[in-house]
């Protein structure tokens, strides 16, 4: 029998109900002879209720400290009553904090990163067959003060918990049914993956893909921990995040199509074409910890050249605000802005073996009308600036021409 360490979203324990119904899902596993280990997070809504009160005490800003000692407590609601359902189904289960277990992490308030994870209690309560419920999201620095892993947190903690414990698999239950080759809510013929590389996974979260956090995924490839999405309401086999060696035998060109409409771009015209202008111009933009996305410097003419990057739509004002002092100093012409952009990229390991990939991504796009601002590519992705309006049809334009909706074994290859 299997070790599984499963982590529940706050939508799958949104209500006592879906509480119970989560316990039964465990207790049936438990039931087939595997040890169980379980992370959740607070209930659907009820971070966002605790982060509304703090900002009713304090408008101006809570200290992060308290802040994190608040935000804890959502999860520790959450692991007593699924505790108790489990008993109330006559399956032993203990509940513990992040603290409790002493999920050691540094001491970066509400963005705190894991370093270490004793895992003695655990593995002890496992020898006498319980099931470990254990709070997400949550741990504790070397002072004893408790810290927050930021949002989504809970699943870094299900995928740590597991490279700790040495699991045969780390199921995340969310409320869909596996990762999908683009949204189905913009693609009616979107497919569920059977599996999905480390690599594309990244990828994909990290250009809009909302199903895990790109942390969780980072955690999982670098400690190899198998990686499965599934859904908590419908009973299927979800989709394996596992290694490309594993997942990419005669990999399709493309795995997916992501989006991500949080874009905006700066356009910074008749800059001074000369060494170091760009760490002039992104320089302050770093050090105001905001991150750049796509680059593109024009080839300079008369000793002048516009450069042009894009930054998460909530950082433009203060981009904005960073470059006119910028410019005032470089001597450029002209700032534009443009909040109206969005990023499409296709993403998928084969494309290291199949040519053609770029080519067909933009012929089927000039097809539709719609034009390319920016290009930004790696190995295994290539991404696009267009206007935002375009969105939807881009996505549905090369979810088409790459035949995602086929099932693998049909899929053509690249022209």
């Amino acid at each position: 029998m299997a070790l599984i360490v499963q982590k529940f979203g706050g939508t799958s324990l949104g209500t006592v109900e879906r509480i119970e119904g989560v316990a039964d899902k465990i207790a049936g596993f438990r039931g087939d002879g595997h040890d169980v280990v379980v992370v959740v997070s607070a209930m659907s809504g009820e971070t966002n209720r605790l982060m509304d009160l703090a900002a009713q005490v304090l408008p101006e800003g809570s200290t992060p400290r308290e802040l994190d000692v608040l935000l804890s407590t959502g999860e520790q609601v959450t692991t007593a009553l699924l505790s108790m359902a489990l008993h109330k189904l006559g399956v032993n289960a203990r509940s513990y904090t992040g603290s409790q277990v002493r999920i050691l992490t540094d001491d970066v308030h509400t963005k705190a990163r894991i370093l270490h994870i004793d895992d003695v209690n655990i593995c002890t309560d496992l020898k006498q067959g319980k099931v470990v419920v254990v709070a997400g999201f949550q741990g504790v620095d070397d002072q004893g003060n408790i810290t927050t892993l930021g949002r989504g947190g809970s699943d870094t903690t299900a995928v740590a918990l597991a490279a700790a414990l040495n699991a045969d698999e780390c199921q995340i239950y969310t409320d869909v049914d596996g990762v999908y080759t683009t949204d189905p809510r913009v693609v009616d013929g979107a497919r569920r993956l059977e599996k999905i590389t480390f690599e594309e996974m990244l990828e994909m979260a990290s250009m809009g893909s909302k199903v895990l956090q790109i942390r969780s995924v980072e955690f999982a490839g670098k400690y190899s921990v198998p990686l499965r999405v599934m859904s908590s309401f419908e009973d299927g086999p979800g989709t394996l995040i596992t290694l490309e060696e594993d997942a990419a035998v005669e990999a399709p060109a493309i795995a997916g199509i992501a989006f991500n409409r949080d874009e905006a771009k700066l356009t910074v015209l008749g800059v001074p074409d000369i060494p170091g202008v760009a760490y002039r111009i992104l320089g302050p933009i770093g050090e105001a910890n905001i991150e750049v996305d796509v680059i593109l410097q024009n080839i300079g003419e008369d000793a002048k050249t516009d450069f042009t990057f894009t930054v998460g739509r909530n950082d433009l004002s203060q981009s904005q605000r960073i470059l006119e002092r910028t410019i005032t100093e470089l001597g450029a012409q002209e700032l534009r802005v443009d909040a109206k952009i969005a990023k499409v990229s296709v993403v998928g390991v084969g494309m290291r073996s199949h040519a053609g990939v770029a080519s067909r991504m933009f012929r089927a796009l000039a097809d539709v009308g719609v034009n390319i601002q920016m290009i930004s590519t790696s190995e295994i992705k290539i991404s696009v600036i267009i206007e935002e309006k375009f969105l939807e049809l881009a996505v549905r334009t090369l979810h088409s021409a790459f035949e995602l909706d086929a099932e693998p074994d049909s899929q053509g290859a690249a022209d």
